[in-house]
């Protein structure tokens, strides 16, 4: 017998209940997928994001443009038993720790003729440091030198100067360990501090002035705090530091790169 009309208009209705009940089914199941995709490309952004926030971070202050950091005078070796530094080793004529005498050394350092800072330097916390600045400066290294970088970002304010170039003739030598870090990695207002590349044997004619507080990692060991500005610094904010970093060769704006007034150690005396 033919199914009647009626029952016939149910079948339809049935199968397109199923046939909304199914496409239903498959746009939640889309949507579900979605989300789980968009999840697991967000959880990815993130993460990735984070590594290279944690590596810029490592890169920031360990051998990047973001620490104070003084290129070797050679370049370093991927070979450790060609790299003294690596092995912990001082490397060329290192001036004998015994210059500094164990004792505070008192004089002035003069920026562009006009920006005096008082500074002392600590021979029995940091003697080699000490003696090797002490030596430079006998030698007149440091007078015509260029401060070749500023930085102006909230963790870091410092001036770096001792670059060879010029009249600076690099003297070759490389020297550590670390002295006199601060264990918390606090870096007050007037510390003077020497840079360095990742090896905590790095250490050669750079150094750097912090005119704001600032704060480095001590993981890689810190830096050798030499002495401080005992004055001037508020002169040197005022005239220098202010101004802030001169424009890249984009024209982008910076925290960290050459000084925008033109920064040159006019003099340098200690006794």
């Amino acid at each position: 017998m033919a199914p009647s009309r009626s029952t016939d208009r149910e079948a339809r209705a049935a199968r397109e209940r199923l046939r909304r009940y199914q496409a239903g089914r498959e746009v939640h199941a889309h949507q579900r997928r979605r989300r789980v995709r968009d999840n697991i490309v967000a959880g990815l952004a993130v993460l990735v994001v984070a590594t290279l926030a944690t590596i810029t971070q490592v890169v920031y202050f360990t051998s990047g443009p973001g620490m104070p950091e003084a290129a070797p005078s050679a370049s370093p070796s991927s070979d450790p038993a060609a790299d003294p530094a690596a092995e912990g080793e001082n490397s060329g004529d290192v001036p004998s720790a015994d210059i500094a005498e164990g004792r505070t050394w008192t004089g002035e350092l003069t920026f562009n003729d006009s920006v005096p800072l008082g500074v002392e330097l600590d021979g029995a916390l940091a003697p080699q440091a000490t003696s090797v600045i002490v030596s430079l400066q006998r030698s007149g290294y440091f007078d015509g030198n260029s401060c070749h970088r500023l930085t102006t970002s909230d963790a870091l304010k410092v001036i770096q100067c001792g670059q060879p170039g010029g009249e600076s003739v690099d003297p070759g030598f490389q020297f550590g360990p670390v002295e006199n870090a601060p264990a918390d990695g606090a870096y007050p207002a007037g510390t003077i501090a020497m840079a360095r590349a990742q090896s905590t044997y790095s250490n050669s004619t750079q150094f750097f002035i912090v005119y704001g507080d600032s704060t480095l990692p001590v993981d890689g060991g810190g830096y050798t705090v030499l002495g401080r500005v005992t004055s001037g610094l508020d002169r040197f904010v005022a005239d220098i530091a202010s101004a802030g970093v001169a424009p890249g060769a984009d024209g982008a704006a910076s925290d960290d790169g050459a000084p925008a007034v033109p920064t040159t150690i006019s003099s340098f005396t200690l006794q």
